[in-house]
C-alpha cells in the first residue's frame, strides 16, 4: 500500500465520503454510511461499513463542528444508514497491507477521537447515544463503547462483538478491552467469553452482561433511542435551543506547507532532517484581546485560544503521521507574556460560557495529544520566549525543559510565568495536571508554585521551584542543547518511546492511560508477531480462505 502521500487532517463536511450529520433541535445524529471505494489509501475496499484513517478524520471533524458550530445540540446519536450493519470495525485488509507505523498511528488517532467523545461528555455534558441498528463488531463496538449509552436492536441477529482475538490474532486495540471492564463493568469471566467468541452477544444477554444498556424490537427501536437522547440532555452545560444559529464556524485553517516547514499564524514548524528534529514555535496573542463574551463570539474561529489550539492540533497530527523519522521535537514559544497572561485570565473569567468551555476543551485535548506522542520533547526557554500560563504547559509536557540564564542581562533574560490555567484546567489523560505529575502531588512544591501565579520568573527562580530541568548560561547554552539533541538522536527510538511513555505517566492510572500505556503496548507487540502479521498470520490470511498458522510457543 502506498503510504508516501501526505495525510491531510483538514477537512470540511462538503468533502465527507462516509459520514453525514442531521440536526433536529437539541439532538444531532451522526450517520455512518461508508463508501467502499473511499479509502484514504489504495488497495482495499471498505466493505461492511468498515473504517480506516480517513473515516476517523471525518468523524473528528464532525465532532468538532458539533461542539463549536451547533451549541444548541445537547446530545448526539451515533448510528448507521446501512441495513442491518452498524459497523464491522477497522478494515482488516487495510491493516494487513499497512506498515507497523501506519497501524500504530491509526490506532492512536482512533483512540484519541474516542477519548475525545468521553472528554466532551465529562466536561461539557454533551452526551452520546449509540443506536446500534445492526451487526456491531470490533472497532464498531468500540465506537459504541465510547458513547454514554448503547441501545441495540433486538432483531434476533444483530449482536455486539469484539472478535479480534479469535478471528485476527490481535486485540480490540482502540480501547475495547479497557472500556468493557473499566467503563461498562463487565464481569471478567463474561468479558473472557465475550472477547474470545466470534459471534458476540445479542438480545437480553447483552443487557444482563452490561454490554449494552437497552435492547428494543425494530418497531420500537427509534423511539427507544430518541427517549434515551432526550433524557441525556438534562445536565448538559451547553445552552441548547436558546443558542440556535449562534455557533462559531470552523473554516479550513490557513496553512503553508513546504518541504521542511509548516506555517500557520500562531504556530510554526521547522524541520532539520539532518538532525532529525522539528522545532515547534507557538506564539502568544499578537494584538488586543476581546474582553467580553460578545467580542469573543464576534472573533469566532479567529479568537486566539481557539485558533492557536486548532493550529497546534493540526501541526501535531501532521508531524506524527507524515514525519516518522523526526524523532525529537524542540518546543519553543514567542511573544508578549502580558498578553498571554491576560488571555488566560479571560479564559478563566468566562469559562462558564459554552464557547469558552469548548475552547478550553480543545486546548485540553490538544495538550493531551502532546503527552501521548511518541517523540522526545525538549522545551527550550530562551530569549523572546513566552512560556506563560497555557503556553507553559508545553514546557511541563516536555521530557526536559532548558531555560537560558542571563543574570547580567536582565533586559534580555527569558521568563516563565504560571496562571490559574496551570492548576487543573488542562489535565493529562491520567486526570492529573502536569504540575501534579511533576511533583507527585506533593503539597509543598505545588503551593510554592501556585504562590508565584502571575509573576515573571527568571531562570534561577524557575530552577529553584523545580519548574525546569537545567538553566545553562549563554556561554554553555548552545553546546548543552546541541549535545542533548545529538545524544538523543543516537539512541534507539523504540527504547526511547518506551522510556518516555513510562516516565510521562507515573503513579496515577485511568482508563485512558490503560488504553495508551497498557493496551497499546500489548497491541504494538502483537502487531509485530508472526501470529498476526507473518505470512500465515491471521491478519495476512484473513479473507483469503486460508487458516492462520500459529506459533504455539507462549512468549
Amino acid at each position: 500500500m502506498n503510504e508516501t502521500t501526505l495525510v491531510n487532517y483538514q477537512i470540511e463536511p462538503s468533502q465527507y465520503k462516509h459520514w453525514s450529520v442531521k440536526y433536529e433541535g437539541e439532538v444531532a445524529t451522526l450517520q455512518l454510511n461508508i463508501n467502499e471505494d473511499g479509502g484514504i489509501r489504495p488497495g482495499y475496499k471498505l466493505k461492511l461499513n468498515s473504517y480506516d484513517l480517513g473515516v476517523d478524520i471525518e468523524l473528528y471533524d464532525a465532532l468538532n463542528r458539533i461542539r463549536f458550530e451547533h451549541p444548541e445540540v445537547k446530545s448526539v446519536v451515533v448510528t448507521s444508514l446501512r441495513d442491518r450493519i452498524f459497523c464491522s470495525g477497522a478494515n482488516i485488509f487495510m491493516l494487513g497491507l499497512s506498515t507497523h507505523a501506519w497501524k500504530v498511528n491509526f490506532c492512536k488517532f482512533t483512540n484519541e477521537t474516542r477519548n475525545g467523545i468521553e472528554d466532551t461528555s465529562r466536561h461539557s455534558g454533551l452526551k452520546f447515544v449509540a443506536a446500534v441498528n445492526g451487526a456491531c463488531a470490533g472497532g464498531g463496538y468500540e465506537l459504541a463503547l465510547a458513547c454514554d449509552e448503547i441501545v441495540l436492536v433486538d432483531d434476533r441477529s444483530s449482536a455486539v462483538s469484539l472478535p479480534e482475538v479469535p478471528l485476527l490474532g490481535v486485540l480490540p486495540g482502540t480501547g475495547g478491552l479497557t472500556r468493557v471492564t473499566d467503563k461498562r463493568k463487565v464481569r471478567h469471566d463474561h468479558a473472557d467469553i465475550f472477547c474470545t467468541s466470534v459471534e458476540g452477544v445479542r438480545g437480553q444477554r447483552a443487557v444482563e452482561w452490561r454490554l449494552v444498556d437497552e435492547v428494543a424490537k425494530p418497531a420500537q427501536f427509534d423511539a427507544a433511542v430518541q427517549a434515551r437522547a432526550a433524557r441525556t440532555t438534562h445536565n448538559c452545560k451547553r445552552p441548547g435551543l436558546s443558542a440556535a444559529g449562534q455557533g462559531v464556524a470552523l473554516p479550513i485553517l490557513k496553512r503553508q506547507m513546504a518541504a521542511d516547514s509548516i506555517t500557520y499564524e500562531y504556530v510554526q514548524v521547522e524541520i532539520d532532517r539532518a538532525k532529525r528534529t522539528a522545532t515547534l514555535t507557538v506564539h502568544s496573542p499578537k494584538g488586543s484581546l476581546p474582553e467580553t463574551i460578545q467580542a469573543i463570539h464576534a472573533a469566532g474561529a479567529n479568537w486566539y485560544p481557539l485558533q492557536m489550539a486548532r493550529e497546534l492540533d493540526d501541526a501535531i497530527l501532521n508531524l506524527r503521521t507524515n514525519e516518522l523519522d523526526i524523532g525529537t521535537w524542540l518546543l519553543k514559544t514567542a511573544g508578549d507574556s502580558k498578553l498571554a497572561l491576560r488571555s488566560d485570565e479571560l479564559l478563566a473569567q468566562h469559562q462558564e460560557h459554552w464557547l469558552v468551555n469548548e475552547t478550553i476543551g480543545l486546548l485540553r485535548r490538544t495538550l493531551a495529544r502532546v503527552d501521548v506522542t511518541s517523540r522526545s520533547l525538549f522545551a527550550l526557554i530562551d530569549e523572546g520566549s513566552c512560556f506563560v500560563g497555557t503556553l507553559a504547559e508545553l514546557a511541563f509536557a516536555a521530557d526536559r525543559a532548558y531555560m537560558l540564564d542571563l543574570p547580567d542581562s536582565p533586559e534580555r533574560t527569558p521568563h516563565l510565568a504560571l496562571s490559574e490555567m496551570n492548576f487543573g484546567y488542562f489535565p493529562m489523560v491520567n486526570h492529573q495536571s502536569r504540575l501534579q505529575r511533576r511533583f507527585y502531588e506533593e503539597v509543598g512544591p505545588l503551593e510554592a508554585a501556585r504562590a508565584t501565579v502571575g509573576q515573571l520568573l527568571d531562570a534561577q527562580k524557575t530552577l529553584a521551584l523545580g519548574l525546569v530541568t537545567a538553566a545553562p548560561d549563554d556561554i554553555d547554552w548552545a553546546d548543552e542543547i546541541r549535545l542533548a539533541v545529538e545524544e538523543r538522536a543516537a539512541m534507539s527510538p523504540d527504547s526511547l518511546t518506551g522510556l518516555e511513555a513510562n516516565l510521562r505517566f507515573s503513579e496515577k492510572e485511568s482508563m485512558e492511560t490503560r488504553i495508551f500505556g497498557r493496551l497499546s503496548a500489548w497491541q504494538n507487540w502483537i502487531f509485530n508477531r508472526p501470529n498476526a502479521v507473518g505470512e500465515k498470520g491471521a491478519l495476512k490470511v484473513y479473507g483469503k480462505g486460508e487458516k492462520a498458522a500459529f506459533d504455539l510457543n507462549r512468549v
